[in-house]
């Protein structure tokens, strides 16, 4: 398999071409840390702003939800994190899951299929498993949002066997300079929609596969809950038949019986 290096003239004229550009500032990099870092670096240096976007190579201390490390060998992964500020009051519950969205409608445009959905809050799956994670963290008035996408990940590179990969789902070769300009694109799209007071409630559960699942949630400070997710509520949060409402937990999809 051929694993096309980032190419940052190519995917700035992408960007261009869908005009999502100057609205996003591209950089790649061949090794970081994390993507996360560095735009944190660059914000504290007063050099960063809404729309900076940041995707490396490889990152050797990524990192997912809840803390939890994201690992992938160099340049099968599509790493990136970009900064926004939102004007809205709720953009905590909502950025997420906007992110999220972003990706799987990518991942499903990209196939021509409908193989890919959100795990509440903002993991992207497949019937063959996780292929994209998402980070969010408020920094100043902002919010970075930091996204993996397993895009050639062969199975003996996955680092967990809940893991799965574009490649692995579909068998498709997808190059991660044209990738990226789509979820970006699309992320844009869907922000703008939400700050002008769009309810994109019926989008999110149109992507959403844990609606209508039994879920096992594993809460914030170790306690866990059960029971049947049925919508998703104003904020974001999942709400659960029992009247429940979830702003943040690990979620399990339950097998019906």
């Amino acid at each position: 398999m051929i694993r096309a290096s980032l190419d940052e003239s190519k995917i700035s004229s992408l960007l261009s071409a869908s005009n999502a550009a100057p609205y996003w500032r591209v950089r790649v990099i061949s090794e970081t840390s994390s993507t996360q870092d560095e735009i944190k670096a660059q914000l504290a240096s007063n050099s960063g702003s809404h729309g900076d976007c940041v995707v490396t190579e490889f990152q050797s201390a990524g990192r997912g939800r809840l803390d939890r490390s994201f690992e992938s060998p160099a340049a099968v992964a599509l790493l990136f994190s970009f900064y926004v500020v939102p004007q809205r009051s709720d953009a905590h519950g909502w950025i997420p899951l906007i992110a999220g969205m972003s990706v799987a409608q990518s991942l499903n445009d990209v196939s021509a299929s409908t193989e890919y959905s959100n795990k509440w809050p903002n993991d992207v799956i497949s019937l063959s498993g996780k292929v994209s994670g998402v980070l969010c963290e408020k920094y100043g008035e902002g919010i970075i949002v930091g996204i993996g996408i397993n895009v050639s990940t062969q199975e003996e590179e996955l680092p967990v066997d809940t893991a799965s990969s574009i490649f692995i789902t579909s068998g498709m070769e997808v190059d991660r300079n044209e990738l990226l300009p789509i979820v970006l694109t699309n992320f844009r799209e869907l922000f703008a929609m939400w700050e002008s007071g769009t309810d994109l409630k019926p989008r999110y559960r149109a992507l959403c596969s844990t609606i209508g699942q039994n879920v096992l949630i594993s809460l914030p400070g170790g306690a866990s809950l059960e029971g049947r997710a049925i919508n998703i509520g104003p904020q974001g949060e999942l709400i659960l038949e029992s009247g429940d409402r979830i702003s943040a937990g690990d979620i399990t999809h339950l097998r019906s019986i």
